[in-house]
Formats: C-alpha cells, sequence, structure tokens
C-alpha cells in the first residue's frame, strides 16, 4: 500500500501599515472567503482524506484582526470599509482610487470573465479611463458599491455560493446592490472568516488533519543564521556587504518558540512538525528545530539531491546527519506531482487530472516500493487558475482516493510512525529551499542583497537599544516590528522578474516597516528608506505568487 502525504501550506505576510494598522492588500481577507473555507470544505466533505495543514503564525494574527473588524465594523480593510459604506456617494478619493487599483486584481478567466455584471464594471471603468481629461470623475457611487461587492463575490469561495444564500442571490441580482445587500453579504463573509481557526482545529481534534506551524513570521531562517549557506548549494552567489545578520541564531529561535506558542493557544496542542519558510533548511537550522522538540520537519527533493546524490528518493524518509540532530524525521517533497497540481492541472478538465494524479501515483508505488509519496503544496494561491477554484478537481480527487484500497492518506506524524524504522541517515544537509533546491530567490541579486543589508542596519540599531535598557512595552513592540521586517516575502518580491505592480507594494510595506521600526528605536530613518529598491519588470507565473522547483 502505497502512503500519500499532502501538506497544504497557508501564508500571507503582514498587510498591515505600521502606523495605522490598516491593511494595505486585501489578500488575507480574499484567500480567507475563498480558499481557507474551502479547503476546509473538501476535508469536511471526505472524512477519509487524512492530511497535513500548515499556519504560519503571522497569517493567522491577520485572520483574528479580520474577525475583529467584522464584530466591531471599526474597518482596517479599506475594501470592508468601501463595501460597508452607507452612503456610496461620500466615499472618501483615497477609498475610490484604491478601489480602482484593485478591484480587477485577480485571474480573470476563471474569476471575472464568467460574470457579465463583473465584466460590464470593467469595461465602464476601461471606457471613461480613455476619455480626455477626468472621465473618472463620472463614476457614480453606486460603480464602486457595486465594484466593492463583484470583488468579494468573484473573490468567495466555491464552498460558499453552495451553501450559502446571500452570496447566490446577490450574484443573481447582478448589480445595483443597497446597503441592505452589502451588509448582508459582510453579515455572510464575517461568519466564514470567525470559523476558519474552529473549524481546522476540529478537523485536527477529530485526528483527520494534522496542523503543523512556520516559524512566527515565516522568516528565511538559513539566511538568517549564515550568509554563506546561499553557496552550498550556489557556489557563486554574491552575498550581501554585511558579513553576517547580527544574532541571527538568537532571533530564529525567536521565531521558532512563538510559532509554538501560537499554535498551542490556537489549536490547544503543541504543534509535532515544522514546516519551514519556504521549505528552506539548513544544518545550524535543522539542529534549532530538532532541539526546540519537533519530531519532523521538511524540505523538498532538489534539496534531498544536494544532500545525498541524485539517486536519493523522496519515497522513503529520511534521518537527520550523524551528530546534527537526535531523531527527527525529514521528509523531501516529490516535486514532479506536486507541481502538477500548483501549476499543470489548472487547465485540465477536474475529472482528467483527478484520474491523471492517481496513474501517477501509482506508477511511483511500482518503480519504488518503499511506500511514500510526499505532496507538498501552496493551499491557497494556485486554486484561482482552476474553473469553479478547483472544486470539481479535488471532489474527483478526494473521490478517488477514497475508494482506492491501495492508497492510503496520512498525516505527516502519521507518515514519521510507519516510516520510523525505514529512515535512511543523510551523509550531510546542503542548505536550499523548495525553489530550485537553493536559496536564490532571497539572495544574490543586487536589489536582495541590498535590503538584506537594510535589515542588518536596523538590527545593529535595534540590539544596542535593546542592551540599553528600554522599557518592556517598548522592547515589545520593537522586537514585534523586527520580526515583521524579517519575513522572507520582501526578499521573495524584490527582484527584476516579478511585476512592477506587486514589487512596488512589497518595496514600500518593506520599506515602510523599517521605518517604523527606527521610530520605535527613537531614531530617524534613513532618507535611503525614502526611495524605492526594486522596480520589477516581469511577468512571472501564477502572478509570482509560487514558482515551480525547477
Amino acid at each position: 500500500m502505497a502512503d500519500l502525504a499532502f501538506l497544504w501550506h497557508m501564508h500571507q505576510p503582514d498587510y498591515r501599515h505600521p502606523d495605522s494598522g490598516e491593511f494595505m492588500l486585501p489578500w488575507v481577507l480574499l484567500h480567507s472567503i475563498k480558499d481557507y473555507t474551502d479547503m476546509a470544505a473538501h476535508l469536511e466533505r471526505h472524512p477519509a482524506i487524512h492530511c497535513t495543514v500548515n499556519f504560519v503564525p503571522v497569517l493567522l494574527d491577520q485572520i483574528e484582526d479580520y474577525t475583529a473588524q467584522f464584530a466591531t465594523g471599526q474597518w482596517r480593510d479599506p475594501l470592508l470599509r468601501i463595501a460597508s459604506w452607507p452612503d456610496p456617494d461620500t466615499l472618501k478619493t483615497e477609498d475610490r482610487d484604491w478601489l480602482l487599483d484593485m478591484a480587477f486584481r485577480c485571474h480573470a478567466p476563471t474569476m471575472l470573465e464568467p460574470f457579465a455584471p463583473y465584466r460590464r464594471l470593467r469595461d465602464v471603468l476601461a471606457f471613461v479611463s480613455d476619455q480626455d481629461g477626468n472621465g473618472l470623475s463620472y463614476l457614480s457611487g453606486a460603480f464602486f458599491a457595486d465594484l466593492a461587492t463583484w470583488y468579494l463575490l468573484a473573490w468567495s469561495g466555491e464552498s460558499l455560493r453552495r451553501t450559502g444564500k446571500v452570496i447566490p442571490q446577490l450574484m443573481a441580482k447582478g448589480g445595483n446592490f443597497s446597503l441592505a445587500d452589502r451588509q448582508s453579504l459582510l453579515d455572510e463573509l464575517s461568519s466564514a472568516v470567525a470559523g476558519l481557526i474552529p473549524r481546522y482545529r476540529v478537523l485536527a481534534e477529530s485526528g483527520q488533519v494534522e496542523l503543523s506551524c512556520t516559524p512566527a513570521t515565516h522568516p528565511l531562517a538559513p539566511l538568517m543564521i549564515d550568509f554563506s549557506s546561499a553557496r552550498e548549494a550556489w557556489p557563486d552567489c554574491i552575498l550581501p556587504a554585511a558579513p553576517e545578520y547580527p544574532g541571527g541564531r538568537t532571533r530564529v529561535a525567536e521565531h521558532i518558540a512563538q510559532a509554538q506558542e501560537s499554535h498551542t493557544r490556537r489549536f490547544g496542542q503543541p504543534p509535532a512538525g515544522l514546516w519551514p519558510a519556504e521549505g528552506a533548511l539548513s544544518a545550524p537550522f535543522l539542529k534549532q528545530i530538532a532541539e526546540a522538540g519537533f519530531k519532523w520537519t521538511a524540505s523538498s527533493h532538489g534539496v534531498l539531491k544536494n544532500s545525498a546524490g541524485n539517486e536519493a528518493r523522496t519515497t522513503s524518509a529520511w534521518l537527520a546527519p550523524e551528530g546534527l540532530a537526535d531523531d527527527i524525521t525529514l521528509f523531501f517533497r516529490n516535486e514532479h506531482i506536486s507541481d502538477l497540481i500548483g501549476f499543470e492541472y489548472a487547465s485540465w478538465h477536474g475529472r482528467d487530472a483527478a484520474q491523471h494524479f492517481m496513474t501517477e501515483v501509482k506508477a511511483i508505488h511500482l518503480q519504488d516500493e518503499r511506500n511514500l509519496i510526499p505532496v507538498f503544496l501552496d493551499g491557497e494561491n494556485a486554486w484561482e487558475y482552476y474553473p469553479y477554484n478547483a472544486w470539481y478537481f479535488f471532489s474527483d480527487l478526494y473521490d478517488a482516493l477514497e475508494k482506492n484500497p491501495g492508497i492510503r492518506t496520512v498525516t505527516l506524524s502519521e507518515a514519521a510512525a510507519s516510516q520510523h524504522e525505514r529512515r535512511a541517515r543523510l551523509p550531510r544537509l546542503t542548505a536550499g529551499s523548495w525553489v530550485y533546491g537553493t536559496l536564490s530567490t532571497w539572495v544574490g541579486n543586487p536589489d536582495k542583497n541590498r535590503a538584506w543589508e537594510m535589515l542588518c542596519d536596523v538590527k545593529q540599531c535595534a540590539d544596542r537599544a535593546l542592551d540599553s535598557g528600554l522599557n518592556d512595552e517598548e522592547r515589545r513592540d520593537v522586537l514585534r516590528r523586527l520580526a515583521i521586517c524579517e519575513s522572507s516575502d520582501w526578499f521573495w518580491w524584490l527582484g527584476d522578474y516579478n511585476s512592477p505592480q506587486s514589487v512596488a507594494c512589497f518595496d514600500r510595506l518593506f520599506r515602510e516597516n523599517l521605518k517604523a521600526l527606527y521610530l520605535l528605536l527613537k531614531l530617524p530613518p534613513p532618507n535611503s528608506l525614502d526611495h524605492p529598491i526594486s522596480k520589477g519588470g516581469g511577468k512571472p507565473e501564477s502572478g509570482g505568487t509560487m514558482r515551480r522547483a525547477n
């Protein structure tokens, strides 16, 4: 029998402005009402399917922030503020501008083109934008009310459309949405968002799902510990000018401890496993993971090949190199089959994709009877490229798996138990990630290196302030802001291969967080923080939110 181990990784960085708390981008909200709800619903409808779902604490923080916004009506997200505005004709200019910039950011073939009223809003905007002068001034408040409503409807998950009443009614109505219409939509979305953490906790308590964690704000831990780790898989990597990230090991330990506390508080038990940010492992980081008490961790096949040779297989679990960690189990994802789900099956009919996946799994099992097939991927960004948010793909896939006696779906803790006696020992661990098996997505480019240098500068200032006797509240504020600055996401987006629009958003938010940290330290922010680090210029696959392993 083959053991199939899914890991669905859920992550978004902190999108809140450090001064106002305002959400600069709405992705946590939109993925909450579309992807986190649907992924829970698929599992609830298929109780025989076991898997691991990984949540990053900084994402959970923001889900709880949205829950509080819905409960109080004190909106920190412009999209919700616009949708709830009593008289749309009196909307503030900055809210109108924000919505016009945001409200068509989606995968148009699956999320915009199927809806004629939403298309008409796009076409009206295109028409007035082409006029001379101030054509946008002709857009009425009703246009903005309908646009905000349709953006929320377009991002609503299939489970909400199929089980709720309000969303299908509003989609059928099409437009001219009243305040009562919009409020009823917000009420339904409020219930969905507030229910997310409890739903996953129930799935975990039933034993169907294992919940794992990532260090608190998703830091690229191997680089925080040692910049030169990038050269283990990429010897020619140009490193930042700073010799190291100051106090990196201590900071990584703090991120791990915060993740354990967050997980235990929210889900009622400590996590057994840790998915490192971007699957990025190094020997020193693995040692810290094991010392923190985790039973398993994971990366990707590219890291395994760089560590144990091209013949090393993902079909068994592994032990850490001798002397590095006592008994932690390592898993390495099957990159081929994971990337089929992430990048290829979206253009297939759902049933054909599910059948092809089953065929691939059976072929792997026939080639290697060590019985483990690890399928790890982003659990939130792929589905907008599928028709109906991958509803039919998951229905057909989970149905087929439930009916197949030769394939057993397992959590990673279950896989660790069944693989315990079969684990091979790694001869060494070469630092790398699930993207190309290297750390090149986060370092080596001049813009990425510059960002690391800016972070090193403020970290040195923070260390001096922390040593000089801040009070407890000041200390908490500094460490909280520093953790956000240490997120891997800023480095992911900087560079010339991402779109200028995306790069500008993340570049600005990174610099705003650095500025805020300097101000908490009672220091003037450097003038360099007023200027963009990166401009972008590419058109990456999947909008840049995901990368293939190779």
